[in-house]
């Protein structure tokens, strides 16, 4: 359980190094089209980060979670997240990103980032810096 605790620190400090990258290209006024791919890339990366995060504390904490689904599923009825619903979709626009070359598409995903799932993640980094 303590390993698990000292990974989660670790993987805590590469969420915040990819969440800063996301941060960054969220906050410009517009978006060429290679730092349109980047925000999302930037944000599959940290959203990757941030159920993983979660997943190792979690287990710190004595819970038995496996998939992403079923570790932000125990992190809502535990109140790590306040918002399981849009989290279980952020995972699924973020599986989705992954095949996705649709011009329309992708715009969708980059308001939904912008939007939805930036202030999501960046709560998950408040939450964190508390505990840490």
């Amino acid at each position: 359980m303590k390993d698990n605790l000292t990974r989660c620190r670790q993987r805590f400090s590469n969420y915040q190094k990819s969440l800063n990258h996301l941060n960054l290209t969220v906050e410009k006024e517009s978006l060429n089209d290679i730092e349109k791919a980047g925000l999302i890339q930037f944000f599959e990366v940290s959203f990757e980060l941030a159920w993983k995060v979660i997943k190792d504390y979690l287990e710190s904490e004595g819970y038995d979670v496996k998939s992403p689904r079923e570790t932000i599923k125990t992190a809502f009825t535990h109140g790590l997240i306040s918002d399981g619903t849009l989290w279980l979709e952020a995972l699924e626009k973020r599986n989705l990103a992954l095949d996705i070359y649709d011009d329309k598409i992708l715009e969708e995903l980059q308001e939904l980032i912008i939007n939805r799932y930036y202030p999501i993640l960046n709560n998950l980094n408040i939450y964190f810096k508390k505990i840490f």
